[in-house]
């Protein structure tokens, strides 16, 4: 059935105001009452409901000639359907006093040409649930009215069909919780909340898994009554998670770049490839702060710092849900901070290192990336996993955070509360802990909330109450992607140009009509990489001379693997299919350096593998060591190899016990360093290793973290000087292999004192990042003017002061500089890290060039928690210092806060404004 827009006006809803709240909240503040009406310019919209491209809404100015794409089901990839013009669209907001709810609304004017007849039925005769005028509360009220108990426990869980097939664990204890193919028909014969990774269990052509869902989506709608489709949800943190789609860097890549913006973007591109495969949710991003190097996903990870986190996932959010797709944060909360950096172990961390560390990412990407679903972590803070905590997930997540999203466990969480943690006697207990603490959804399959709950809820030992909760959260989401509408259609974007269904059938989808990898994608994907190369030391060997007679040696030269983290598909899924091709171009970095400098000749040696023992690989070991005494500088590619659950040395269950470089390659480093020839080493890893002595020996040492399919050309440009690199560590690399967990996050008596004999200082510390050229920060000023020495400057515990400083170019090559924005508060009620990142911004010069980058730091940034349990702003001395890296401290600025100890909560300003002159 098809929608079209009416001669005249027609208002149509286009999403809840908190899905725009990036774009709209900053720049039209919404009091209780108050309605605004904004004119976004000339548009063009489809012959159908329209859907409004949140993104191009957030990011172009209102301006007359813009236009703005609104598509149809949703979808905003989808731009093959008939479209309109509209002279005029304007947007209305209602706020009814709650922070994140009201409706937004758009007026659209269209033609009298181009108005239409509408094959629709006509609203009366819709029940009120699929009645697009009402507002979502009441459709969603009405569904629920008439939804049998066993409808309503459909709505609760996911299927995961393929889960269950012979191979290698995807998630933790697969096999042990699902020995058995489940029944699809009896799942699906009163609905169903989601399917499970229709794309990312097994390889399958993009074209013929959005057919193959679409069919699954066809049969869940006829199954049941009300003809209800499910969320279809997929990994996608470093892109979609399907065979032949862009393999992006990897998180802790992302922290490397300092750099939101990229990574909007690439959340986008991966939203859009998402939308146009029928796919509404994504398992992304991952929130964890780093506390432990040892722990196995590390690489996941964006870094050690809370504010780097936030900063970098909120813009990954933002990408992602601007297209329609559901962002998850993940996973909610300490899973980082398990002891000895062991997967799902147990965690110690107080509540002021919940507050003020690991908790702040998950509170920014919720209010101002407007994160719509949240995952639970496996982990247990203080004896109490988070699935079973309604302090976590329902006092602070929905009262005091004011989230209306859904929360979904990770796989088999609920489970695990049974059998793992040991707070369940059985399944139906751990259903009820679990459902009462606020856990929505079920994944990837019904263990806990299917039959089990029902038997519950009909015993009297669960609440129905608690049910109908969980479910119309549910339902307020389907109504939102427009599930509910009369007229949805299973036909995802990707699919939209192929024939006319026939019998049941969609003919003309043909294998490898759906391109995932398209150069657009290629590029941001380099442009990434390229920007998250770490130049850790260099004594003069880089960039590579063309003349030069270069040695190529290490177990990853010409291996893909290092390009590649755990939530890769060729890494999660594709090592166990190893007949299959990546699917996508990846060049290893053998081959990239040799495109990049094609008249310089490059020998080759493997050397080891990477997780080999020396006395295997002895003979490998000496036969690279005479390719090096041979050559005039020789590049070592050493690090990880990413896996799950023991079949990598980097990844989900890939847990180290120490941070030397895995199986012989510290030893082979060391048989290249015996040469006297110089030795570049480039670890592509995920995590940072001990290096020991031989650093330095090293001529240089550059870092890329799983840089993904375009991670060989990028440190191929790095190393020949066609990129001047530009990333900067998004954590500390570790002198030695012990001392951890570290960060440097440290108070005073956690760094080297002379009452201990261990020094933790760190080899490279958290920041740190070299480039080809020089830079110097010449002047810094206070609100435009010099500061006065031996005077701090006064601001109000409820004020805000901007900082200036200026940064020049000294070289004679471009670069990116990185200036930091560091916070010391040298006296407080309680012991409060040396320095800790509240600012940063990415300064590209031309040579000579000087710019000015501004700071509006506001006293909010200085909060903590205090010694009574709450968030306060304290009055007193603090120092803002410009610096380089969390050691390097340019210039800094004395601050004297003034006026009453302020008690502030998530309202309060989360980032220092930056403005680059």
């Amino acid at each position: 059935m098809r929608r079209t827009l009416r001669r005249g006006e027609q208002t149509v809803k286009a999403c809840a105001l908190r899905r725009l709240a990036s774009y709209f909240r900053p720049k039209y503040p919404l009091d209780a009452g108050r309605t605004f009406r904004k004119h976004v310019g000339s548009t063009c919209a489809p012959a159908s409901k329209p859907h409004f491209d949140v993104r191009r809404l957030r990011k172009r100015p209102a301006t007359s000639d813009r236009r703005l794409l609104v598509s149809s089901n949703r979808n905003a990839a989808d731009t093959s359907r008939t479209t309109t013009e509209v002279e005029r669209l304007e947007v209305t907001g209602v706020h009814d006093g709650h922070p994140h709810d009201g409706q937004l609304t758009a007026t659209a004017t269209v033609p009298a040409d181009d108005a239409a007849p509408s094959d629709s039925p006509a609203p009366d005769t819709l029940p009120g649930w699929q009645d697009s005028r009402l507002p979502v509360a009441r459709r969603v009220e009405d569904l629920l009215a008439r939804l049998t108990l066993e409808e309503k426990a459909a709505q609760l869980y996911g299927v995961w069909v393929g889960g269950d097939s012979t191979g290698e664990d995807l998630a933790p204890h697969q096999h042990e919780m699902t020995s058995e193919a489940p029944d699809w028909r009896a799942l699906i014969s009163n609905g169903l909340g989601q399917v499970t990774r229709a794309f990312g269990t097994a390889p399958v052509d993009p074209a013929l898994g959005a057919r193959a869902l679409a069919r699954m989506q066809e049969e869940i709608v006829a199954a049941n009554r009300f003809g209800i489709p499910a969320i279809a949800h997929e990994e996608c943190l470093t892109g979609i998670m399907t065979w032949k789609a862009t393999v992006y860097p990897t998180p802790l890549a992302w922290g490397a770049t300092f750099n939101p913006e990229l990574v909007e973007r690439m959340a986008g591109q991966i939203g859009s490839a998402m939308r146009a495969l029928g796919v509404h949710q994504g398992l992304a991003p991952v929130l964890d702060v780093i506390r432990d190097l040892r722990w196995g996903r590390c690489e996941e990870s964006i870094g050690e710092d809370p504010y780097l986190v936030a900063t970098i996932a909120t813009a990954y959010v933002r990408g992602l849900e601007s297209t329609g797709v559901v962002a998850t944060l993940k996973h909610l909360v300490g899973y980082s901070a398990s002891r000895a950096g062991r997967n799902h172990g147990p965690v110690s961390a107080g509540h002021r290192e919940l507050a003020d560390v690991l908790l702040p990412p998950f509170e920014m990407a919720l209010r101002d990336g407007g994160a719509r679903s949240v995952m639970h972590a496996y982990n247990e803070i203080d004896g109490i996993p988070p699935a079973a905590d309604p302090e976590l997930l329902t006092r602070l997540l929905r009262d005091e955070w004011d989230f209306t999203g859904t929360v979904v466990s990770d796989y088999f969480g609920i489970s695990f509360l049974q059998r793992l943690h040991n707070v369940a006697g059985d399944l139906s207990e751990a259903a009820a802990l679990a459902l009462t603490a606020g856990v929505d959804v079920e994944l990837p399959s019904a263990h806990c909330y299917g039959d089990l709950l029902i038997d519950a809820v009909r015993a009297g030992a669960v609440p129905e109450s608690l049910v109908d909760r969980a479910v119309t959260r549910i339902l307020r989401q389907k109504c939102e992607l427009g599930l509910l509408d009369p007229d949805w259609s299973p036909l995802p974007a990707a699919l939209a140009g192929t024939a006319e269904r026939s019998n049941g059938d969609i003919p003309g989808v043909v294998e490898g009509s759906v391109d995932l990898d398209p150069p657009a994608n290629r590029a941001l994907a380099r442009t990434i990489a390229e920007e998250s190369v770490v130049l850790l030391a260099n004594s003069g060997a880089l960039p590579l001379r063309p003349e030069s007679r270069i040695a190529m040696v290490g177990p990853l030269a010409d291996d893909v693997a290092g390009m590649l983290g755990c939530y890769t598909f060729p890494s999660h899924v594709g090592s166990q299919h190893p007949e299959l091709p990546e699917g996508v171009e990846i060049p290893t970095l053998l081959a990239a350096l040799r495109a990049e400098l094609p008249e310089t000749p490059i020998k080759y040696a493997p050397g080891s593998t990477v997780d080999g023992s020396a006395e295997l690989d002895a003979d490998a070991i000496s036969a690279a060591a005479a390719v090096a005494a041979e050559a005039d500088v020789c590049v070592a590619v050493l690090g990880d190899r990413a896996g799950l659950f023991g079949r990598g040395t980097s990844g989900e269950g890939c847990d180290s016990d120490d941070l030397r470089l895995p199986g012989a390659q510290a030893e082979l480093l060391a048989a290249l360093l015996e040469t006297g020839t110089p030795v570049v080493l480039v670890l592509l890893a995920g995590r940072p290793y001990a290096l020991g002595d031989s650093i330095d020996r090293l001529a240089a040492v550059v870092q890329a973290f799983f840089p993904g399919e375009e991670g060989g050309p990028a440190v191929a440009r790095v190393l020949s000087g066609s990129v001047n690199p530009s990333g900067r560590l998004p954590v500390s690399v570790p002198r030695t292999p012990g001392g951890q967990p570290n960060s440097y996050l440290n108070p005073k008596l956690g760094q080297k004192t002379d009452v201990s004999s261990v020094d933790p200082t760190p080899l490279f510390p958290f920041g740190h990042g070299l480039s080809y050229t020089a830079f110097s920060w010449p002047e810094v000023r206070v609100e435009g003017a010099a500061p006065v020495a031996d005077r701090p400057v006064e601001m109000p515990t409820d004020g805000s002061v901007t900082v200036s400083v200026s940064v020049r170019n000294d070289g004679d090559r471009a670069g990116t500089e990185l200036v930091q924005l560091y916070l010391h508060d040298p006296v407080a009620q309680v012991n409060r890290p040396v320095v800790r990142l509240i600012g940063y911004a990415r300064v590209p010069l031309e040579p000579g060039q000087t710019r000015q980058v501004d700071f509006r730091v506001h006293a909010d940034l200085s909060s903590f928690t205090g010694r009574r349990g709450h968030r306060v702003v304290e009055p007193g001395d603090l120092e803002l210092r410009l610096s380089a890296s969390s050691d390097d401290h340019r210039h800094t600025v004395p601050v004297k806060l003034t006026g009453p100890e302020r008690r502030v909560d998530h309202r309060r300003q989360l980032v220092a404004e930056v403005t680059l002159h």
